[in-house]
């Protein structure tokens, strides 16, 4: 039996009845993550109106070279996932797993510098809580923008690292010979939830890294 026929779920017609319903599902999913970081960008840019002055100079303890790291290896990794469900289409299995091994090393390469950029931030005493200290007179309000810090660059580390879950099972598939150019809806599904979480940190950097640069 074809590959592609038999890699129809009962419950579909065709296969491009299954590719636009995984794509369809992936949207609505992805709609909930908008709701989700949307929740915690309004919350920042409350606090932000509020206490302007406490977060710009809080910003200046971010590590912009670090941060511009991450933000080159992200880029990079979307493009390498491009690259993936490219070959995908192609049916092309080595460079599927090249380009799915390329995304998966430089989505440890960005949690290994984020994981470097919390340590310093834990030498620095700058982790809030009761060893919170922060020099000058906006200790309260910069103590706000640390708990936003590391609450929504958390949030994205841990949607990355289930990213990086999601890839491994793409690998395991493409290694096993399970898609071809016919059936590669997995792939595309799993790149556009990658894609998500490079946008959301695109958003991310300015807001937390820059802010003193175009207050």
């Amino acid at each position: 039996m074809d590959k592609s026929v038999s890699a129809v779920a009962h419950q579909f017609d065709d296969m491009a009845q299954q590719r636009e319903a995984s794509s369809l599902g992936m949207w609505v999913f992805l709609g909930t993550e908008i709701l989700f970081f949307g929740g915690m960008f309004l919350a920042y840019i409350v606090y932000r109106s509020l206490y302007s002055q406490a977060f710009a100079e809080a910003s200046h303890f971010m590590d912009l070279a670090l941060g511009g790291i991450n933000t080159a290896v992200l880029l990079t990794s979307s493009l390498t996932m491009a690259l993936a469900v490219h070959a995908a289409q192609q049916g092309n299995k080595k460079r599927i797993i090249a380009s799915l091994s390329a995304t998966m090393l430089l989505g440890f390469a960005f949690l290994a510098i984020k994981a470097v950029e919390y340590a310093h931030k834990y030498e620095e005493h700058l982790v809030p809580g009761p060893n919170f200290h922060f020099p000058g007179p906006y200790a309260d309000h910069a103590q706000i923008y640390f708990i936003l810090y590391f609450i929504m660059t958390g949030f994205h580390a841990l949607h990355l690292i289930i990213g990086i879950g999601i890839l491994s099972v793409m690998m395991a598939f493409a290694i096993r010979g399970k898609f071809t150019s016919a059936y590669h809806s997995p792939i595309e599904v799993s790149g556009l939830y990658w894609h998500f979480v490079d946008i959301v940190w695109i958003f991310l950097y300015p807001l937390l890294y820059l802010i003193h640069a175009y207050k």
